[in-house]
């Protein structure tokens, strides 16, 4: 092998221990094998030991799998019995790992046509459900009906439950003890709080559900919060009164129209006792530890509705809608829908959540050991494979996926140890038996042999080797402790002219004793070796993911470097869309590493400036606002969208520069959104609550719209052709003005020009009367 031989470098000194430093190392157990000096040679890779002439006394065991039973899937589940529908094939394997060495199987699912359904329908009946009890008088036979569609083998059960019939949660004076709604002018009767109450087991006989129906009558309770939670609890563990059956799909209909009361509220009536997850039904069918014990947690809940195989449908109104979403993140294979405040979409709330229950198939692993590492990598109706990933979504009934599960142990346990854990698809009672034995044992070490004479009758031969009873040393224990002499020194020096045993030791009978050291071990034939002097990330020696072996970290399995800080696991690069660091970068060491511009997050997932970004957050806010789009199922839309925070406006400011504006079409629409990346990683998102429409105009508007444009260019025309007929005239004008003001003569002034009339003056004397007159005769 080339570079670092991770064997030989081990200083293993037994077989057992050169099998735990890498599952490719081997040992030769052939007596004459390898140097007087050194044991470690016979740790070696197989190659090597073979190279070497250690052929047929090799101990190299590897991981092994056997397929203890292995019934087919079945195709339909109604018509046979429990015992012969089989969801998931194998039922049961068996492993032998040897650590470090990883193994796989497949595991396959099929959801089967017809499969039996029991559904349970628990109802709150505090007083603001009672127009909600109106409307489900006859849901028994109409929901029969709708289920009969999906499986011929249906039955239905009904439960009620209001809160704790204690202070302060109920009323709980003397007058209110028969009525609590005395007083109440709006619905002055209704009878005594209760906290959870079984009225019908499972049954066919969908008339019984509707008169159990008929007969109740809503309560009241003190504060807004309900005890749903304690009736789911019981509805849960219940089995036998309840009527659950093995063989069937379980449903859960919790319907309210508040929050609930969770762990810790029991506390303000002096509930100090948390739950037990026990049954506590008596004889009246009547929650009996109403009043002893606390609320369940949320915890509780997923684990005992996961021990039953409940799927467990929220059946809430629009206001809680977001409150019941994060709990289906917490309470594996829940969902949610929304309930109108009358309950008239009940059926349908159901149907659809069967619907979405029977569409996708996620693994669960039941006591899994802490030595054990497993891997599921996902194959789904696309073909493609989707390593990390082990659900599977849009699946319709009949569908198979498969699952590939990698199995490693990770160290050895004690000797004949076994563990057993479980695989089983969420809600399904299938279950895949996982058995888990270790191969850390050599197969040489069953024929040890004491006082053998190869080891001078002083010690144990066993794997090749001599292990020496106390007081004896040497390879073949043939030296007593405290000899001493340069007779036995000669093969305490690694090299000529170093120190005896590195100066960290003694020699004794050509052996080192190595001293005791406050920081660790010293060992290795001259002493060379610690288990301190490693590199350090931290200040944790190998990062601890790792051993250190003579100044050199030999790095568990899954880890790799110097200091064992780099991490070959790249489940945690995975994005919640199933891609390798969202596409926009490498894994490195377990972490991504983002190439792509602008990219940043765990997994690359943030990226303002990316192509395709804005399809993304859509898919967000479809899914958290109308429950639409292609991440609509509850866990798929909470672990992808869980770092984005959507607020809804009325009207869209656009003039943060930092901030990217998206739109899409709906519905010949335009909805708009606008994201920003904040600094605590998470994405804030501001959407219109209705999308932009524009109303197409009519024919009229049109023409109308023509004629008016064809006479405003006209008019506008005639203007312009009036307005430059109006400059030439002024123009024109002006040139007359301009040539007559420089005329070098006036009209009066020229020279030929004569008066046509001439003028003479003639003057003369004259006497008339004796009186004398002078004048002028023109």
């Amino acid at each position: 092998a080339e570079g670092l031989n991770l064997c030989t470098s081990g200083s293993a000194t037994s077989c057992e221990e050169c099998l735990l430093i890498h599952p490719k190392c081997a040992w030769c157990s052939k007596e004459d094998f390898g140097s007087t000096k050194s044991i470690t040679s016979r740790c070696d890779f197989l190659q090597n030991l073979i190279a070497n002439g250690c052929d047929g006394a090799i101990e190299n065991p590897s991981s092994s799998i056997s397929v203890v039973k292995n019934v087919p899937l079945s195709s339909k589940g109604s018509g046979q019995s429990h015992l012969d529908v089989t969801q998931i094939t194998p039922q049961k394997v068996a492993l032998n790992l040897r650590p470090g060495d990883q193994t796989s199987f497949r595991v396959q699912v099929r959801q089967v046509e017809d499969y039996p359904v029991d559904l349970y329908y628990l109802m709150d009946l505090s007083l603001s459900m009672n127009d909600d009890l109106d409307n489900i008088h006859n849901l028994g036979t109409k929901l029969a009906e709708e289920m009969r569609k999906l499986t011929s083998n249906f039955r239905l059960g009904f439960g009620s439950f209001v809160d704790k019939n204690i202070s302060p949660f109920s009323y709980t004076a003397p007058r209110y003890q028969n009525n609590p709604c005395i007083g109440y002018k709006l619905f002055p009767s209704c009878v005594p709080s209760f906290g959870f109450r079984h009225l019908l087991s499972l049954t066919d006989k969908v008339d019984r559900f509707n008169e159990e129906v008929r007969k109740q009558k809503v309560s009241r309770n003190r504060d807004a919060p309900e005890g749903g939670f304690d009736a789911i609890l019981q509805a849960a563990v219940c089995k036998e009164k309840i009527g659950w059956r093995k063989e069937a799909s379980h449903l859960l209909v919790f319907t309210t129209d508040d929050v609930p009361h969770i762990a810790l509220d029991g506390k303000l009536g002096g509930l100090v006792q948390p739950h037990d997850g026990q049954c506590h039904l008596n004889e009246a069918n009547e929650y009996s530890a109403s009043s002893q014990l606390d609320y369940p947690s949320l915890a509780l809940l997923g684990e005992k509705l996961a021990e039953n195989n409940i799927h467990l449908i929220f059946a809430v109104t629009k206001s809680h809608y977001i409150l019941y979403k994060n709990f289906t993140t917490l309470i594996p294979g829940t969902t949610v829908e929304i309930l109108h405040k009358d309950s008239k979409n009940i059926i349908e709330l159901i149907v659809k959540a069967y619907n979405s229950i029977r569409s996708k198939v996620e693994l669960t692993v039941w006591d899994s050991p802490e030595d054990i590492g497993l891997t599921f990598t996902a194959t789904c109706q696309d073909g493609l494979s989707y390593p990390g990933l082990r659900k599977c979504g849009d699946l319709k009934i009949g569908d198979t996926v498969s699952f590939e599960v990698a199995v490693e142990a990770r160290s050895c346990p004690a000797e004949d140890t076994s563990h057993t854990f479980t695989i089983k698809p969420a809600g399904f009672r299938d279950t895949l038996e996982v058995a888990v034995t270790y191969s850390c044992l050599c197969g040489c070490t069953g024929h040890a042999a004491p006082a053998s004479g190869k080891c001078s009758g002083n010690g144990t031969y066993a794997c090749g080797l001599c292990e020496c009873d106390p007081g004896y040393l040497g390879a073949r224990c043939e030296c007593e402790e405290g000899a001493s002499g340069d007779l036995h020194h000669a093969l305490c020096r690694e090299a000529e002219g170093k120190p005896l045993c590195s100066g960290r030791g003694e020699c004794s009978c050509n052996q080192c004793l190595c001293y005791e050291s406050e920081f660790g071990n010293i060992y290795g034939p001259f002493c060379e070796c610690d288990d301190f002097s490693c590199a350090r990330y931290k200040g944790v020696l190998c990062s601890g993911h790792g051993e250190c072996h003579c100044g050199e970290c030999k790095c568990h399995a899954g880890y790799i470097g110097d200091n064992c800080n780099c991490s070959t696991e790249m489940d945690s690069c995975v994005s919640s869309d199933g891609q390798m660091c969202s596409g926009r970068g490498a894994c490195v060491c377990g972490k991504c590493q983002c190439t792509e511009p602008g990219a940043f997050g765990e997994t690359c997932e943030k990226c303002p400036t990316c192509p395709g970004v804005c399809s993304t957050k859509r898919d967000c806010i479809e899914c958290k606002l109308f429950n639409s789009g292609r991440l609509a199922d509850n866990q798929t839309c909470q672990k992808h969208c869980k770092d984005e925070i959507i607020t809804t406006v009325d009207v869209l400011e656009t003039d943060d520069p930092n901030a990217i504006l998206c739109a899409y079409p709906v519905n010949n629409c335009v909805m708009k959104f606008t994201y920003l990346e904040l600094p605590s990683g998470k994405s804030n998102l501001t959407v219109l609550k209705e999308p932009a429409c524009s109303s197409a105009p009519s024919a009229v508007t049109i023409v109308l719209a023509v004629i008016g444009s064809v006479v405003l260019i006209g008019i506008i025309l005639l203007a312009l052709w009036k307005l430059l007929v109006t400059i030439h005239d002024r123009r024109e004008f002006d040139r007359f003005q301009s040539e007559r003001s420089r005329a070098r003569y006036e009209m009066a002034s020229n020279p030929l020009y004569r008066k046509p009339i001439s003028t003479h003056n003639v003057e003369f004397t004259f006497n008339k009367l004796n009186k004398s007159y002078n004048g002028t005769v023109d």
